[in-house]
């Protein structure tokens, strides 16, 4: 099942470097836009959002539309870390409040030493 929005967090990026990947990977990225912390562009028709640091030296990248390449999280975050060789986190799927506080701590890593499940407390 298609997510309607991918989100991933990337250790050692730059959004250049993003605009770059996401404009062979979706489409031609618009010129990024810069409000306060945030930076906003387009790839293609999909909006996309870059936070600096949103925990601790982790970058957010969030793509606001279920018509990415990719079903999932997962998937963006194998072909982000295949393009630009840092290590990436994703959730590895939906999460709700009901799932509880433990839940919402596991993540998947993406890295040089392949894929696993870590705990990451983010809050």
């Amino acid at each position: 099942m298609r997510q309607p929005d991918i989100e991933i967090y990337l250790r050692d990026a730059e959004h250049p470097a993003i605009a770059a990947w996401l404009s062979t990977a979706i489409a031609p990225c618009s010129p990024w836009q810069q409000k306060g912390q945030t930076y906003k562009c387009r790839a293609g028709d999909i909006p996309v959002t870059w936070l600096p640091k949103a925990v601790g030296k982790w970058h957010s990248l969030l793509l606001e539309s279920a018509n990415t390449p990719w079903a999932d999280d997962l998937e963006c975050a194998r072909a982000a870390f295949a393009a630009l060789g840092v290590e990436v986190r994703c959730a590895p799927g939906g999460w709700s409040e009901e799932d509880g506080l433990e839940d919402a701590d596991r993540w998947l890593r993406i890295s040089s030493d392949g894929e696993e499940t870590i705990t990451w407390r983010t809050g």
